[in-house]
C-alpha cells in the first residue's frame, strides 16, 4: 500500500514515524514551504520536512493546494491512501485521488471542537476529557465519517502545549491503527451527529487578552489554554505582559480585579472571585521568567494593576 503523508508541525512527526517504523511505504511527504521566523527572519523548514528527510523520504513542498501541478504530482504517485495530520484543507480533486480514500487526524472527539484550534478551546472551556479522531475527508471541514477515536483526560493545570504533546503521541497510535484497519478492510465508519458539534475557530491575537474580572477558574483555564503559544497577555505599567502558567489559590480577592500583590516573593493577581498566583510570565522585550525571578527584578509598587489596555 502506497501512502502519501501530509502534515507540517511537530504534532505530525510521531504519526509519520509510527507508519515508517511499522513498515508502511511512504511514497511522499507533502508539507508547506520553508518560512522565515523570529527577529532575524531566518528561514526554517517545517518540522515534518526535517523528520522526513531524516527518514530518507521524498518531500513535496507546496504553496497552493489548487495548483494544477500539485494535483498532477499526486496523481503521478498513484497513492492508495492519503494520511493528513495537521495540514491544510484539501480540495476535493486531491482527497479523492486515492482508491482507499483520504483520512485526517483531528485533535478532538468529533463532532466536538471542529476547527483550527481544538486543543486550545477545549482547555479554555474547562473540559476534563478530550482525545483524537480519525475520519475520512468530506466536502465540509471536520464533518466526515469517523473511523476511530481515542480518549484522554485533561489535567487541571495542563497547558495547551503539554496536552498537544500527549495528543500527538495518542494520535500516532490512532493513525497507525487506522491505516492497518483500512489495509485489512475492517473499517466500520460512524456518521457524525451535527447537532452535537461545537466550534474551535482559529485564534487571533485579540482572543488572548486576559479579562481579570472573570472567576479565577476561568482565567486559569484561559491562560493555560493559550500557553505556550500564542500566549495570554495583559498590560502592566503600559507594557505587555505574557502569562504562561498560573495556580489556583482558593483565597478570596477583596481588591479590584487585576490588582497585583507580592507575598514572600510570590506574585498574585486578583480575579473576579479569588486570587490567582502567577508562576511563569514574560515582560515585553524580555525573556520568559519564573515569577520569583520576575519579582526580584521588577519594581512592583502598591496599587499596581494588570489592565486590558496599554494606556
Amino acid at each position: 500500500m502506497r501512502i502519501v503523508f501530509m502534515g507540517t508541525p511537530e504534532f505530525a512527526v510521531p504519526s509519520l514515524r509510527a507508519l515508517v517504523n511499522s513498515g508502511f511505504e511512504i511514497a511522499a511527504v507533502v508539507t508547506n514551504p520553508d518560512e522565515p521566523r523570529g527577529r532575524g527572519l531566518k528561514v526554517f523548514p517545517p518540522a515534518i520536512k526535517s523528520a522526513a528527510e531524516g527518514l530518507g523520504l521524498p518531500v513535496i513542498q507546496v504553496a497552493s493546494l489548487k495548483d494544477p501541478g500539485f494535483a498532477g504530482s499526486i496523481n503521478s504517485i498513484s497513492p492508495d491512501l492519503i494520511v493528513v495530520v495537521a495540514f491544510r484543507i484539501l480540495p476535493r480533486e486531491i482527497f479523492t485521488i486515492p482508491k482507499l480514500g483520504t483520512f485526517n487526524l483531528h485533535a478532538s472527539l468529533l463532532p466536538r471542537y471542529r476547527g483550527a484550534a481544538p486543543i486550545n478551546w477545549a482547555i479554555i472551556n474547562g473540559e476534563r476529557e478530550t482525545g483524537v479522531t480519525t475520519f475520512f475527508l468530506d466536502e465540509k471541514v471536520d464533518t466526515g465519517r469517523i473511523i476511530l477515536q481515542k480518549k484522554i483526560t485533561i489535567g487541571g493545570d495542563e497547558t495547551a502545549g503539554e496536552l498537544a504533546d500527549r495528543l500527538s503521541a495518542t494520535g500516532s497510535d490512532a493513525v497507525l491503527e487506522t491505516v492497518k484497519m483500512i489495509e485489512q478492510g475492517t473499517v466500520k465508519v460512524m456518521e457524525q451527529d451535527g447537532t452535537l458539534a461545537t466550534k474551535a475557530p482559529k485564534i487571533s491575537k485579540e482572543d488572548c487578552l486576559i479579562e481579570w474580572s472573570k472567576p479565577a477558574e476561568a482565567v486559569h483555564n484561559f491562560i493555560r489554554g493559550f500557553s505556550p503559544e500564542p500566549a495570554a497577555f495583559s498590560f502592566m505599567n503600559g507594557k505587555m505582559l505574557k502569562v504562561f502558567r498560573t495556580k489556583r489559590t482558593g483565597e478570596s480577592n477583596t481588591d479590584q480585579p487585576g490588582s497585583v500583590s507580592v507575598v514572600g516573593g510570590r506574585l498574585f493577581v486578583g480575579c473576579g472571585d479569588e486570587k490567582l498566583e502567577i508562576l511563569e510570565l514574560q515582560s515585553e522585550g524580555k525573556k520568559k521568567l519564573d515569577a520569583r525571578e520576575f519579582v526580584r527584578g521588577a519594581r512592583i509598587e502598591s496599587g499596581t494593576r494588570l489592565n486590558r489596555s496599554s494606556i
